[in-house]
């Protein structure tokens, strides 16, 4: 089925091209015509918050929309009618900017600093709650810029502000810009390094266009574009880069260009398809957690992932009917040509032979290193991060220091105690709570209680003396449950979208073992039955999770504050989102499973050519080397380059992919895997025959069908011996 499709991509390469350029712009046309809005909700799923949310919305449908805080700092107090006289105004223009969104605009009352005024802007509660209208938001932000003057600064904060603000996108034309250094020293000229980053950006073009649409009928968060664009960018140019290396070869050896471009397609190009399909269906796992911005989320980066992997197998062949022989023109001076590398001379081979003249040191200094990166993981501090992680350019940073210098930094993100109960009981089950919390050494002040338009409900507002992302306030939700706990027959519960947080950071911490284990059992049983062994995939799943547990230990560093993170532009202690972990985990399977796949299927083949373990991985790892460390390289580039960015989220994820990467090419793929290899020898291979017998043969390499039972005949080698059944590899 590839040979025909990459012969017919081949043969009628003017109509692919169109067509994916005609895909292009219906795509965005339709994201101008369609396309929804990123958003973030969290009070989703069983929990609390989310029970008090649905009593806000039912009974309280003017407190149950978002909120706005809009603070102003004025020279000459609050209560100096030039001050007033612009305060009104700046209520006015938000009103007038938003009518379809502002509930109403209502002053708070008097903050500890004379000089600092608040506004509350209550918006009303949308009938579609995965239609943030993002235009009006930005639109309250206008009027607030507008408003500053001299002696007169006006900010705008909250969670609408935060996930609607406009974020730098420019880490991604660094990353670009990294892959092509790279790919031209890997390749040696122009014409080879354009290919897969033409590849990779067109589909990039199409994946935008679609995560739009996708928004438009999913929640999306607002950091799923550039993590989109992460996964886009690196897998985009390594899926062709990968073939285009196998083509380059399938040259070398004497093939017209388009015997070498069916050969690269049914070759690399099935590996491509069976890596690709492995990050998309790790990606997708982010699902089962059951929460709206996840499938969002996995759904967004898959489509992004499965554009660009399509892109390799269709277009690519396509543009190299185009290209032909001129593959190499226009080459770059100092660069060696790939007629100059030999496999035996490189320095990857020798590296190899090194390493498995001495294994067991190789493999101690390895793991050491690798535990050593992993034990600050333990430290991990799980929560959301607030607005204070954001830099001080941005308005919402700017609100909640004047917020929290105003009414204290809990402020910003208030507690809810609402009580569903009709008649005089719900309210004195509330006052009740009410002092309980007023009691507590966390809160700072209680705001008296409003009792909901029906007169069924009632809701008090408590706000911390810590900040929304701190411990104290994390323990004080809890305690505050466990101390108001509604009595004859009143139902009280501790909302808000601090709590919401909470909640559901506790929710994914709970369940990240079992998606961690479900992972790396599938990609043991995906391996043994690709390679028919039981040590090979064994190794795999534990390297991975000792490179993923490195990345977690040097995020853990970051977030801590200190040194590592003001390399990377977070000052202040910073906890982790649950999600973090688990997306981090999900992606990096999947491109841990890219790398080892490549490497492993050349061993495998060089192994059953000789029977010769040791020499199998020596030359496997040399005929890989180079495209492998390339394709790492402009993966931790790309994701490198989002450290420059200022998402806190994309920074995390940018970090830890990068790590995850970088130590996977390196520790991992050049010491780990040879010196293992070299102390098992022979049982690497080991498959039981009863197992042979009930597993599927999947065969990554086309052209490696019947190399085994050739080679076995060849050799005079038992079956057992090349891992089973001989057919297959």
């Amino acid at each position: 089925m590839l040979e025909r499709l990459a012969d017919v991509c081949y043969r009628r390469r003017w109509r692919v091209l169109l067509a994916w350029i005609a895909l292009l712009f219906l795509t965005l046309g339709a994201n101008s015509a369609f396309g929804g809005d990123f958003r973030m909700d969290f009070g989703e799923g069983n929990s609390e918050s989310n029970d008090a949310f649905d009593i806000l919305e039912e009974r309280f449908p003017a407190r149950a929309g978002n909120t706005l805080d809009v603070v102003y700092r004025a020279d000459a107090g609050p209560d100096d009618p030039a001050t007033q006289q612009r305060v009104a105004k700046l209520i006015a223009d938000i009103e007038a900017a938003a009518p379809d969104l502002v509930e109403s605009v209502t002053p708070r009352p008097g903050s500890q600093v004379p000089e600092i005024g608040s506004l509350e802007v209550q918006t009303v509660l949308l009938d579609d709650q995965d239609e943030m209208p993002v235009d009006e938001v930005k639109a309250i932000v206008d009027v607030v810029e507008e408003a500053n003057a001299e002696g007169f600064q006006v900010e705008a904060g909250g969670e609408m502000v935060m996930f609607t603000e406009e974020q730098e996108f420019g880490s991604q034309g660094l990353g670009l810009l990294a892959a092509i250094v790279i790919l031209l020293v890997a390749f040696g000229s122009v014409i080879s390094a354009g290919l897969p980053i033409t590849i990779a950006v067109l589909g990039l073009g199409i994946a935008t266009g679609v995560m739009m649409l996708i928004a438009r009928v999913l929640q999306v968060p607002d950091f799923a574009p550039q993590l989109a664009d992460m996964m886009g960018i690196g897998v985009g140019i390594d899926y062709a880069l990968f073939i285009l290396a196998r083509y380059k070869q399938g040259l070398r050896d004497g093939l017209e260009p388009r015997d070498a471009v069916v050969l690269s397609v049914d070759t690399a190009g099935r590996a491509v398809l069976f890596a690709g399909a492995t990050v998309v269906i790790a990606i997708l796992g982010m699902m089962v957690m059951g929460l709206g911005f996840l499938y969002g989320l996995a759904v967004s980066v898959s489509a992004a992932v499965l554009i660009v992997m399509l892109a390799s197998i269709t277009l690519l062949p396509a543009l190299l009917g185009f290209v032909g022989h001129t593959i190499d023109r226009f080459h770059i001076p100092f660069v060696k040509k790939d007629s100059e590398r030999g496999v035996e001379a490189n320095l990857a081979h020798r590296w190899a032979r090194v390493v498995q003249q001495r294994p067991w040191p190789a493999a101690i200094i390895a793991l050491v290193i690798l535990v050593a990166l992993a034990l600050p993981a333990f430290d991990l501090r799980f929560g959301f991060p607030d607005a204070s992680n954001n830099p001080t350019t941005s308005t919402t940073r700017r609100a909640f220091d004047l917020q929290t210098e105003a009414f204290g930094a809990g402020a910003n993100g208030p507690l809810m105690i609402v009580a569903d109960s009709k008649g005089e009981a719900g309210m004195a089950e509330l006052q009740r709570a009410s002092m309980i919390a007023g009691a507590d050494p966390g809160v700072q002040f209680v705001v008296p209680t409003i009792p909901s338009p029906t007169g069924d409900a009632a809701m008090v507002m408590v706000i911390p003396k810590t900040g929304p992302q701190e411990p104290e306030t994390e323990e004080l939700v809890k305690r505050l449950r466990d101390d108001i706990d509604g009595e004859n027959g009143v139902a009280l519960h501790v909302g808000g979208i601090t709590a919401a947080m909470v909640d559901q950071n506790d929710y994914l911490v709970e369940r990240l073992p079992w998606f961690i284990g479900a992972v790396v059992i599938l990609s043991f049983l995906l391996l043994m039955v690709v390679f028919r062994s039981i040590l090979v995939p064994l190794k795999a799943a534990v390297m991975n999770l000792l490179s993923i547990g490195a990345a977690y230990g040097i995020v853990s560093l970051s977030v801590n504050g200190g040194f590592v993170g003001d390399l990377i532009g977070i000052e202040e202690p910073t906890p982790v989102p649950g999600f973090i972990p688990m997306m981090m985990f999900a992606i990096l399977f999947g491109l841990s499973m890219d790398y080892e796949v490549f490497l492993l299927s050349r061993i495998r083949e060089e192994y059953v050519r000789t029977g010769d373990n040791a020499s199998a991985v020596a030359e496997g790892l040399a005929a890989t080397a180079r495209v492998i460390t390339a394709a790492a390289a402009i993966m931790v580039s790309v994701f490198g380059a989002f450290l420059l960015g200022d998402i806190i989220f994309v920074k995390m994820v940018g970090l830890g992919l990068a790590t995850a990467i970088f130590i996977d090419a390196t520790l991992v793929r050049m010491v780990l895997v040879p010196a293992t290899m070299e102390l098992l020898g022979d049982r690497n291979w080991w498959y039981p025959a009863w197992l042979d017998r009930i597993t599927p043969h999947i065969s990554v390499e086309g052209h490696l069908q019947d190399l085994d039972a050739e080679l076995a005949e060849v050799l005079g080698a038992e079956p057992e011996v090349l891992g089973g059944e001989p057919e297959r590899v």
